[in-house]
């Protein structure tokens, strides 16, 4: 007998081997995870469906990210049940208790009519330009094609929604909105780096248009050249997954809020102010642990004299930045629901002396806008409102 045949009689007697429908069974009932170990070109002609695609390559590396319990059933499959068998070994040696192997493999599974799916692939291009991401066992392929499929709106484009936009059309997100009905300042230039010299006077939207299709030609940009208002923000919100809110004034701040309130929409809000800023997510619609509104933070907005705007007080020009890109990382997170995203927690930056402080974010049970039980009260005139003199 061949070392081979020898190796792979000695396995079939320390490896369980399923039929392929008894597989589906324990997969169906909750049982057992399916795990298909093979390469990613086989993957692309079909596997079961809700099988953990891994590959055989990259199995070791991976397996403990995407399966940390080790005491989860395993079901390995190859194409004809052959290196199904030998990953079997490999996750036993990693310390899994329990794992099996379909016979078979999916050559036998498709043969038999069982359910199986085309995944979605990456093609060769894209698989060069999110190759760091495909590494990432938190994002991988199925990660970045969530990324693709997804839709968010910034609000202005200017010191933070320049590199809000630039980092996640980088990052892949598939369709980027644009709200802004300014054009280029060349004042503006020392923060806002969408834009160029040359584009003084083009408006941002285009601007920024050109920009981002320049670094990703693959995301759509979906722009806007209007101001944000009661009569439109909701057309405008229709069909985002998410907003980033880069606004600089408390009218469209309380608007955005209140927009993304009725909606049901997470707002990554950030601000900044001379050498500070600040970034947390508004999100009280989220299904686990909701998380405050804007308003529960400011129930009124300060004085206008309390609150200068950039052109006014100025704002150090690298800052927005460092909150663009803060706010650029929670969108990404909140897409593919990783990690602990700043809901009910608002991050402080203070650049003169480079510190971060935390602070804790309650939500307000009586807040008029997300409080419990409250019905949405309208929209509101917000010029008026912000130009009130606070309660």
């Amino acid at each position: 007998m061949k070392a081979a045949d020898a190796r792979l009689k000695a396995l079939r007697g320390q490896i369980t081997e399923l039929e392929p429908r008894e597989a589906l069974r324990r997969v169906s009932a909750g049982e057992a995870l399916l795990v298909d170990v093979r390469e990613a070109d086989e993957i692309a002609q079909g596997s079961p469906t809700g099988a953990l695609r891994l590959g055989r390559g990259f199995l070791e590396l991976r397996i403990e990210e995407a399966v940390p319990d080790t005491g989860k059933p395993l079901i390995t499959m190859c194409a004809g049940g052959v290196r199904s068998l030998f990953a079997a070994e490999d996750l036993l040696r990693l310390g899994y208790r329990d794992v099996a192997s379909v016979t078979g493999g999916f050559a036998r599974w498709k043969n038999e009519g069982l359910p199986f799916e085309q995944p979605r692939r990456l093609d060769a291009h894209a698989r060069e330009r999110y190759a760091r991401h495909l590494m990432m066992p938190e994002v991988g392929e199925a990660g970045q094609m969530k990324l693709l499929a997804s839709r968010v709106l910034l609000i202005g484009a200017g010191g933070l929604g320049s590199p809000a936009a630039l980092y996640l059309a980088a990052a892949g997100v598939g369709t980027l909105g644009l709200i802004d009905h300014d054009v280029v300042d060349r004042s503006n230039l020392q923060r806002q780096i969408l834009h160029s010299d040359a584009r003084v006077g083009m408006s941002k939207v285009a601007s920024a248009r050109q920009s981002v299709e320049a670094l990703n030609p693959a995301v759509k940009v979906v722009g806007f050249e209007e101001r944000l208002s009661s009569a439109n923000v909701e057309r405008v919100f229709a069909d985002f997954d998410l907003v980033v809110d880069g606004s600089d004034n408390f009218p469209t701040r309380y608007l955005v809020n209140d927009a993304c309130v009725r909606l049901g929409l997470p707002c990554v809000h950030g601000s900044v102010y001379r050498f500070e800023g600040q970034v947390t997510v508004f999100w009280p619609g989220r299904p686990e642990r909701p998380g405050p509104c804007y308003r529960c933070l400011y129930p009124e907005p300060p004085p206008p004299d309390m609150a200068p705007s950039c052109a006014e007080a100025g704002v150090l020009g690298v800052l927005p930045g460092v909150i663009g890109l803060l706010e650029a990382v929670e969108a990404v997170k909140l897409l593919l629901q990783l990690g602990d995203p700043l809901v009910g927690r608002l991050l402080h930056y203070d650049a003169l002396h480079a510190r971060f402080t935390e602070y804790t974010l309650a939500r307000d049970p009586r807040c008029r806008y997300c409080g419990d039980g409250v019905v949405f009260p309208g929209y509101v005139d917000y010029e008026a409102f912000c130009a009130a003199p606070a309660a």
